[in-house]
């Protein structure tokens, strides 16, 4: 099995506590071998079917504000807000930073989301930083802004960055998946996600495209922003 590293050379995944955090998913070959490891390493995963999606998507400021759109709304809810705010220009820090309320308000962002996106424009993260750093610190930076919790630093890590061992445990169709999956009694509570998702490492990225598939597949709504 290989991985892609940021350089763009292919190794073979080094399955060692020491290297899970430096391991990128930049193809959809990277998930589909991801994929093959994770249903070794938990049977139960096979009866999903493949290919999982790669969905990955260019990361910096305009992916953060996208997660944050995302936030607590439906994916159809979450894509028409974004589509607005594209289509005035205001997925550009630049802009976010000197749009008014009301124009911010006009693409459908809640009051506390345009506080967020305020904030997310005026925090002059570096990004580029953020494509080597280890994933401990790429979550320290981004959940330091106002308004990014641990789901949207995770959604960024692993649909921005990449990263291969990263799991949003407070996502609600993971949760919602997983107790499909594994015929639970009631839906895992974030803390019992996390714990559940530990079995998987190092390919927890993988898990939750698994997870939202197998959720997609029966409830046929999307769950995955």
């Amino acid at each position: 099995m290989g991985v892609t590293f940021c350089g763009g050379a292919r190794r073979m995944w080094p399955w060692t506590e020491t290297w899970n955090r430096k391991m990128r998913i930049e193809t959809d070959e990277d998930v589909a071998e991801g994929f093959d490891r994770l249903r070794k390493i938990e049977p139960k995963f096979a009866v999903i079917s493949g290919p999982l999606p790669l969905r990955r998507r260019p990361d910096g400021f305009g992916a953060l504000l996208h997660a944050i759109v995302g936030q607590q709304v439906s994916t159809a809810s979450a894509a028409a807000i974004w589509g607005r705010v594209q289509s005035a220009g205001l997925h550009q820090e630049t802009a976010v930073a000197a749009a008014t309320e009301e124009a911010l308000r006009g693409c459908g962002l809640s009051r506390p989301k345009v506080r967020y996106a305020k904030a997310l424009s005026e925090a002059r993260i570096d990004y580029a930083a953020l494509r080597d750093a280890p994933l401990d610190d790429v979550l320290a930076t981004l959940i330091a802004v106002p308004g990014i919790g641990r789901w949207t630093a995770e959604i960024y890590a692993k649909f921005a960055l990449g990263h291969a061992d990263v799991f949003a445990a407070g996502d609600l169709a993971l949760q919602e998946g997983a107790r499909l999956l594994f015929d639970l009694p009631e839906r895992p509570a974030e803390k019992e996600m996390r714990a559940m998702a530990e079995a998987w490492t190092p390919v927890r990225a993988i898990a939750a495209r698994a997870l939202w598939a197998y959720y997609r597949e029966k409830t046929k709504r999307e769950g995955a922003i």
